[in-house]
Protein backbone atom coordinates (compact mmCIF):
# COMPACT_ATOMS: atom_id res chain seq x y z
CA UNK A 1 0.00 0.00 0.00
CA UNK A 2 1.59 3.45 -0.84
CA UNK A 3 2.19 5.67 1.64
CA UNK A 4 0.50 8.73 0.83
CA UNK A 5 0.89 10.37 3.53
CA UNK A 6 4.69 9.78 3.85
CA UNK A 7 7.29 12.45 6.39
CA UNK A 8 3.76 14.38 7.19
CA UNK A 9 3.80 15.44 11.03
CA UNK A 10 0.17 14.99 12.34
CA UNK A 11 -1.16 16.54 15.29
CA UNK A 12 -4.84 15.06 16.35
CA UNK A 13 -6.50 15.66 18.97
CA UNK A 14 -9.18 13.21 20.89
CA UNK A 15 -6.93 10.74 19.45
CA UNK A 16 -7.35 8.31 22.25
CA UNK A 17 -10.75 6.36 21.33
CA UNK A 18 -12.97 6.65 18.82
CA UNK A 19 -12.68 8.93 15.31
CA UNK A 20 -9.79 10.54 16.38
CA UNK A 21 -8.06 6.62 17.01
CA UNK A 22 -8.76 5.74 13.87
CA UNK A 23 -7.89 8.73 12.07
CA UNK A 24 -4.08 8.46 14.05
CA UNK A 25 -3.99 4.85 13.20
CA UNK A 26 -5.02 5.17 9.02
CA UNK A 27 -2.40 8.32 9.28
CA UNK A 28 0.43 6.65 10.52
CA UNK A 29 0.06 3.48 8.50
CA UNK A 30 0.50 5.76 5.14
CA UNK A 31 3.31 7.37 6.65
CA UNK A 32 2.72 10.27 8.53
CA UNK A 33 4.19 10.64 12.09
CA UNK A 34 1.39 10.95 14.50
CA UNK A 35 1.13 12.99 17.75
CA UNK A 36 -1.61 11.23 19.65
CA UNK A 37 -3.42 13.50 22.33
CA UNK A 38 -6.35 12.91 24.63
CA UNK A 39 -7.19 13.92 27.85
CA UNK A 40 -6.95 10.76 29.52
CA UNK A 41 -3.26 9.33 29.06
CA UNK A 42 -4.46 5.45 29.39
CA UNK A 43 -5.81 5.09 26.03
CA UNK A 44 -3.66 7.78 24.01
CA UNK A 45 -0.35 5.27 24.95
CA UNK A 46 -2.53 1.96 23.71
CA UNK A 47 -3.07 3.83 20.67
CA UNK A 48 1.11 4.95 20.01
CA UNK A 49 1.16 1.28 21.01
CA UNK A 50 -0.72 0.11 18.31
CA UNK A 51 0.90 2.32 15.76
CA UNK A 52 4.39 1.29 16.84
CA UNK A 53 3.78 -2.03 16.65
CA UNK A 54 2.42 -1.89 13.21
CA UNK A 55 5.45 -0.49 12.09
CA UNK A 56 4.74 3.17 12.51
CA UNK A 57 5.64 5.94 14.49
CA UNK A 58 3.89 8.13 16.95
CA UNK A 59 4.03 9.91 20.02
CA UNK A 60 1.56 10.74 22.49
CA UNK A 61 0.94 14.31 24.22
CA UNK A 62 -2.08 13.61 26.92
CA UNK A 63 -3.73 16.66 28.07
CA UNK A 64 -6.16 19.12 28.18
CA UNK A 65 -6.67 20.34 25.22
CA UNK A 66 -9.52 23.64 26.87
CA UNK A 67 -6.66 24.27 28.77
CA UNK A 68 -4.90 27.73 27.93
CA UNK A 69 -1.39 26.52 27.88
CA UNK A 70 -1.83 23.22 26.50
CA UNK A 71 -1.78 23.77 22.29
CA UNK A 72 1.57 25.48 23.17
CA UNK A 73 3.03 23.00 24.78
CA UNK A 74 0.96 20.18 22.42
CA UNK A 75 2.72 21.63 19.58
CA UNK A 76 5.68 22.28 20.79
CA UNK A 77 5.95 18.58 21.53
CA UNK A 78 5.33 17.85 18.45
CA UNK A 79 7.60 20.04 16.63
CA UNK A 80 10.80 19.32 18.83
CA UNK A 81 9.97 15.87 18.51
CA UNK A 82 9.70 15.73 14.19
CA UNK A 83 11.07 19.20 13.67
CA UNK A 84 7.57 20.27 11.68
CA UNK A 85 4.29 20.05 11.18
CA UNK A 86 1.89 19.77 8.25
CA UNK A 87 -1.76 18.51 8.90
CA UNK A 88 -3.78 20.09 12.30
CA UNK A 89 -6.69 17.86 13.24
CA UNK A 90 -9.32 19.24 15.51
CA UNK A 91 -10.94 16.28 16.38
CA UNK A 92 -11.77 16.55 20.33
CA UNK A 93 -15.45 16.81 21.40
CA UNK A 94 -18.62 15.76 23.63
CA UNK A 95 -21.84 16.50 24.22
CA UNK A 96 -23.92 18.13 27.07
CA UNK A 97 -27.37 18.23 25.86
CA UNK A 98 -30.19 19.88 27.32
CA UNK A 99 -33.47 21.76 25.99
CA UNK A 100 -32.74 25.27 25.67
CA UNK A 101 -35.16 26.73 28.51
CA UNK A 102 -32.98 24.28 30.85
CA UNK A 103 -29.41 24.79 29.68
CA UNK A 104 -27.24 26.15 32.14
CA UNK A 105 -24.21 28.46 31.08
CA UNK A 106 -21.98 26.21 31.99
CA UNK A 107 -23.11 24.07 29.43
CA UNK A 108 -23.16 26.58 27.05
CA UNK A 109 -19.95 27.61 27.83
CA UNK A 110 -18.43 24.22 27.94
CA UNK A 111 -19.15 23.23 24.17
CA UNK A 112 -17.51 26.71 22.61
CA UNK A 113 -14.62 25.78 25.24
CA UNK A 114 -14.26 22.59 23.36
CA UNK A 115 -15.39 23.23 20.10
CA UNK A 116 -14.41 26.50 19.44
CA UNK A 117 -11.50 28.06 21.70
CA UNK A 118 -9.44 25.26 21.79
CA UNK A 119 -9.08 24.65 18.11
CA UNK A 120 -8.77 28.16 17.62
CA UNK A 121 -5.70 28.30 20.35
CA UNK A 122 -4.05 25.28 18.82
CA UNK A 123 -4.25 26.86 15.29
CA UNK A 124 -2.59 30.34 16.85
CA UNK A 125 -0.47 27.91 18.39
CA UNK A 126 0.70 26.05 15.02
CA UNK A 127 0.98 29.41 13.43
CA UNK A 128 4.60 29.46 13.46
CA UNK A 129 5.21 25.87 12.39
CA UNK A 130 2.95 26.34 9.55
CA UNK A 131 1.55 29.69 8.50
CA UNK A 132 5.00 31.11 9.34
CA UNK A 133 6.84 28.24 7.79
CA UNK A 134 5.34 28.82 4.63
CA UNK A 135 5.59 32.32 4.43
CA UNK A 136 9.68 31.62 4.67
CA UNK A 137 9.14 29.09 2.30
CA UNK A 138 7.92 31.50 -0.32
CA UNK A 139 10.12 34.09 0.32
CA UNK A 140 12.87 32.32 -0.78
CA UNK A 141 11.27 31.02 -3.86
CA UNK A 142 9.96 28.00 -3.06
CA UNK A 143 6.43 26.34 -3.31
CA UNK A 144 5.44 26.29 0.30
CA UNK A 145 5.23 22.86 1.74
CA UNK A 146 1.33 21.08 1.49
CA UNK A 147 0.07 21.54 5.23
CA UNK A 148 -3.72 21.67 5.89
CA UNK A 149 -6.37 21.86 9.18
CA UNK A 150 -9.09 19.83 9.15
CA UNK A 151 -11.82 20.31 11.56
CA UNK A 152 -14.62 18.40 12.42
CA UNK A 153 -18.16 19.26 12.34
CA UNK A 154 -21.49 18.07 13.13
CA UNK A 155 -24.79 17.86 11.09
CA UNK A 156 -26.35 19.35 14.29
CA UNK A 157 -24.29 22.01 13.52
CA UNK A 158 -25.55 22.61 9.75
CA UNK A 159 -29.02 21.34 10.86
CA UNK A 160 -29.39 22.32 14.05
CA UNK A 161 -31.03 19.77 16.78
CA UNK A 162 -33.40 19.81 19.37
CA UNK A 163 -31.74 19.14 22.87
CA UNK A 164 -28.19 20.20 21.32
CA UNK A 165 -28.73 24.06 21.12
CA UNK A 166 -24.79 24.92 22.72
CA UNK A 167 -23.38 21.98 20.47
CA UNK A 168 -25.24 22.84 17.31
CA UNK A 169 -24.07 26.56 17.76
CA UNK A 170 -20.69 25.39 18.71
CA UNK A 171 -20.36 23.04 15.81
CA UNK A 172 -21.84 25.72 13.08
CA UNK A 173 -19.16 28.28 14.49
CA UNK A 174 -16.00 25.64 13.71
CA UNK A 175 -17.06 25.79 9.96
CA UNK A 176 -16.72 29.83 10.36
CA UNK A 177 -13.32 29.33 11.40
CA UNK A 178 -12.09 26.84 9.02
CA UNK A 179 -13.17 29.49 6.28
CA UNK A 180 -11.40 31.63 7.58
CA UNK A 181 -8.68 30.10 7.90
CA UNK A 182 -9.07 29.18 4.54
CA UNK A 183 -8.87 32.89 3.67
CA UNK A 184 -6.61 34.06 5.50
CA UNK A 185 -4.04 31.11 4.81
CA UNK A 186 -4.71 30.10 1.61
CA UNK A 187 -1.48 32.05 -0.06
CA UNK A 188 0.85 30.12 1.87
CA UNK A 189 -0.45 26.82 0.24
CA UNK A 190 -2.22 26.03 3.69
CA UNK A 191 -5.64 24.05 3.20
CA UNK A 192 -8.72 24.45 6.10
CA UNK A 193 -11.54 22.19 5.49
CA UNK A 194 -14.52 20.80 7.79
CA UNK A 195 -15.41 17.25 8.17
CA UNK A 196 -19.63 17.02 9.07
CA UNK A 197 -20.64 13.31 10.64
CA UNK A 198 -23.74 12.15 11.31
CA UNK A 199 -24.26 8.62 13.31
CA UNK A 200 -20.86 7.12 13.70
CA UNK A 201 -20.48 4.38 16.08
CA UNK A 202 -18.86 6.19 19.08
CA UNK A 203 -19.97 6.21 23.07
CA UNK A 204 -21.17 9.77 22.05
CA UNK A 205 -24.25 7.74 19.75
CA UNK A 206 -24.64 4.92 22.01
CA UNK A 207 -27.82 4.32 23.83
CA UNK A 208 -28.27 6.89 26.91
CA UNK A 209 -29.50 4.15 28.90
CA UNK A 210 -26.34 2.47 28.96
CA UNK A 211 -25.22 5.33 31.90
CA UNK A 212 -21.27 6.08 30.38
CA UNK A 213 -20.58 9.01 31.72
CA UNK A 214 -17.54 12.12 31.75
CA UNK A 215 -16.96 14.35 34.24
CA UNK A 216 -16.43 18.13 33.18
CA UNK A 217 -15.67 20.95 35.59
CA UNK A 218 -16.66 18.41 38.67
CA UNK A 219 -20.43 17.92 36.86
CA UNK A 220 -20.91 14.39 35.57
CA UNK A 221 -22.01 14.57 31.64
CA UNK A 222 -24.04 11.86 30.65
CA UNK A 223 -23.07 10.50 26.88
CA UNK A 224 -25.08 8.69 24.42
CA UNK A 225 -28.08 8.86 22.39
CA UNK A 226 -31.90 7.96 23.54
CA UNK A 227 -32.09 4.64 22.81
CA UNK A 228 -35.89 5.33 21.29
CA UNK A 229 -34.48 7.84 18.99
CA UNK A 230 -31.61 5.57 18.01
CA UNK A 231 -33.72 2.76 16.75
CA UNK A 232 -35.44 5.01 14.43
CA UNK A 233 -31.79 6.47 12.93
CA UNK A 234 -31.19 3.03 10.39
CA UNK A 235 -34.77 4.64 8.59
CA UNK A 236 -33.20 8.18 8.24
CA UNK A 237 -30.41 7.38 6.97
CA UNK A 238 -30.22 6.71 3.38
CA UNK A 239 -27.60 4.01 3.69
CA UNK A 240 -29.63 2.39 6.24
CA UNK A 241 -27.23 2.13 9.16
CA UNK A 242 -24.64 4.61 11.51
CA UNK A 243 -20.98 4.90 10.50
CA UNK A 244 -17.85 3.15 11.84
CA UNK A 245 -15.07 5.14 13.24
CA UNK A 246 -12.84 4.36 10.42
CA UNK A 247 -15.10 5.52 7.93
CA UNK A 248 -15.32 9.12 9.89
CA UNK A 249 -11.85 8.71 9.49
CA UNK A 250 -11.28 8.16 6.12
CA UNK A 251 -13.42 11.46 5.54
CA UNK A 252 -10.56 13.15 7.07
CA UNK A 253 -7.66 11.15 5.50
CA UNK A 254 -9.16 12.09 1.89
CA UNK A 255 -9.02 15.77 3.02
CA UNK A 256 -5.42 15.76 4.30
CA UNK A 257 -3.90 13.78 1.07
CA UNK A 258 -1.82 15.24 -1.71
CA UNK A 259 -4.50 14.71 -4.02
CA UNK A 260 -6.55 17.43 -2.75
CA UNK A 261 -4.33 20.62 -2.92
CA UNK A 262 -7.02 22.84 -4.54
CA UNK A 263 -10.05 22.21 -1.88
CA UNK A 264 -9.56 24.33 1.00
CA UNK A 265 -12.94 26.36 2.78
CA UNK A 266 -15.12 22.97 1.82
CA UNK A 267 -17.43 21.08 4.18
CA UNK A 268 -17.31 17.49 3.40
CA UNK A 269 -20.48 15.75 4.88
CA UNK A 270 -20.07 12.09 5.89
CA UNK A 271 -23.39 10.93 7.08
CA UNK A 272 -24.43 8.55 4.85
CA UNK A 273 -26.86 10.50 3.68
CA UNK A 274 -28.48 11.70 6.89
CA UNK A 275 -29.23 15.59 6.66
CA UNK A 276 -29.71 15.92 3.06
Amino acid sequence: MAALLENQVAIITGSGRGIGAAAAKLFAAHGAKVVVTDIDPTPAKAVVAEIKAAGGEALAVPGDITDGAFPETLVKAAVDTYGKLHILVNNAGYTWDKVVHKMSDQQWEAMFAIHCTAPFRLIRAAAPYMRDAAKMEKGAGNTPEPRCIINVSSTSGIHGNAGQVNYSTAKMGIIGLTKTIAKEWGNFNIRSNAVVFGMIDTRLTKAKEQGEEIEVQGEKVQLGVPAALLAMMPMLIPMGRTGTPEEAAAGIFLLALPMASYITGHVLEVTGGFGI
